[in-house]
């Protein structure tokens, strides 16, 4: 595991780029029928949301994802770099439309399905990240999701760990997670959820079992990982350390949409760990970012800021 020195450098983010659909059903949902729903559009994708999170944060970010060579790639280029993300390395191409993920949410804004279209990350080939070499060199951290290649992801993770930088990751899905499992001990952060932690541990994550989360991330911890974090939604977070471990209860807050919580609970992470904050007090304002953007009508809150980070805390 690379360990976390606070250096001058921009954020390197490597990842899933894509146009979220967001249904919010207007009554109970009921299946084989159309339901009335409420729809937003918005750039989405795991490691772009998380770099637009950092850039509002006022971190200098270059975020290297795949987009296509169409009008919703043209969209979220636009507003990812008018949110500050230097995107001038993103890859695009003809050969896929741009990646797109659709979430249905029942009335109380629970997450009922969710459907995503990322082969486009393919096109993010491990050339791509060696070519891209002196990125690395200037980097105070890189960040990367589970939706690129495996040999993709190897590529990054060598690269970082020949560089001495310390790597962040996502999981992204129960599907996805298994990924990383080789790589525990190249990890300086690590941010799954129940279900991801359940795929990277031999034991299980039950939901709303705060000890269970706990222990969970005490063993990434004892396979390298520097911090592991498991969320649990309502129910907090569980996290460890080589100093410690603990729990943060989730604040009560109403749910307008949850799609990008997750992601703006890791940047705020990485954010305040990049600036000092020590680890207890960093979990409290990713709680607090992720409580923000659940109740934002879009999958990164617009107003975020340190400042509303701390506002936001009981």
């Amino acid at each position: 595991m690379t360990e976390f020195e606070p250096r001058q450098g921009p954020f390197l983010v490597i990842g899933s780029s894509g146009l979220d659909v967001v249904v919010r059903a207007r009554k109970d949902l009921r299946s084989g029928t159309s339901n009335p729903g409420i729809f937003r559009v918005s750039p989405g994708g795991v490691a772009r949301n998380v770099a637009e999170n950092l850039a509002r944060l006022g971190e200098e970010v270059i975020l290297l994802t795949a987009i296509g060579e169409d009008d919703q790639g043209d969209q979220i280029l636009d507003h990812t770099r008018a949110c500050g993300v230097d995107v001038s390395h993103v890859i695009r191409t003809p050969d896929h439309p741009t990646g797109s993920y659709l979430a249905i949410l029942d009335g109380r804004g629970n997450l009922h399905l969710g459907m995503d279209d990322m082969g486009i990350i393919s096109r993010v080939r491990p050339e791509d990240i060696k070519a891209e070499g002196e990125l690395f060199d200037a980097a105070a951290a890189v960040f990367v999701d589970a939706n690129l290649a495996e040999d993709t992801l190897q590529a990054v993770i060598d690269l970082a760990h020949e560089k001495e930088i310390p790597v962040a990751a996502d999981p992204t899905s129960a599907n996805l997670a298994p990924v990383f499992c080789n790589f525990l001990d190249r990890l300086w952060l690590v941010v799954p959820n129940e279900s991801e932690a359940e795929m990277l541990c031999p034991h299980p994550v039950s939901h709303a079992d705060r000890d269970q989360a706990i222990d969970a991330a005490r063993y990434l911890v004892s396979k390298g990982v520097g911090i592991a974090i498991v969320t649990m939604a309502e129910f907090g977070v569980g996290y460890a350390s080589a100093d410690g471990s603990g729990h943060v209860p989730a604040l009560k807050t109403e749910v307008i949409d949850p799609t990008g919580a997750g992601d703006a609970f890791t940047a705020a992470v990485i954010f305040a760990l990049h600036n000092e904050i020590p680890l207890d007090e960093a979990v409290l304002l990713g709680v607090s970012a992720a409580s923000l953007t659940l109740r934002s009508p879009g999958t990164v809150a617009s107003d975020l800021s340190l400042e509303r980070l701390y506002d936001a805390l009981p």
